[in-house]
């Protein structure tokens, strides 16, 4: 994906909605594309979650105990429960489509929130308003 491609991309995603230019080029050297076919797993429940993936086109259906639970889509994020705390996985996330998604490394998401103080109250802000709503 082309830089400026890739700064689109990232401006559409609601978790850095607000971000400057400066914060979304800070991002797009951490972030790597990948597409992946439908019936892939991105996250397996109880696994240690070491990245976070930003759904950028497509959709996957989340279940938690071999039970669906709820289905992400465009601009959604998986992942983010275990990268914050550091921790195990909470449910197992399978693409229902061919799928186009930005995947981050926990260690790099911590590292960018470091050096980019600005985009961490932003970041964090959005993850608690979305885990609150889940």
């Amino acid at each position: 994906m082309k830089p400026d491609t890739k700064l689109d991309t990232l401006r559409r995603l609601p978790l850095f909605a607000g971000a400057s230019a400066r914060e979304l080029r800070a991002v797009s050297k951490v972030v790597d594309e990948i597409d992946v076919p439908a019936g892939y797993t991105v996250t397996r429940q109880g696994e240690l979650g070491h990245e976070l993936v930003f759904i950028v086109d497509g959709s996957a259906e989340v279940s938690r105990d071999g039970r669906r639970i709820n289905r992400v889509r465009d601009g959604d994020i998986v992942g983010e429960i275990a990268v914050l705390t550091r921790g195990e996985r909470t449910a197992t996330v399978t693409t229902t489509t061919p799928t186009r998604a930005l995947v981050v490394t926990a260690r790099d998401f911590w590292t960018l929130l470091e050096r980019v103080p600005s985009l961490r109250f932003k970041v964090l802000e959005k993850f608690a308003a979305h885990v609150a709503a889940a």
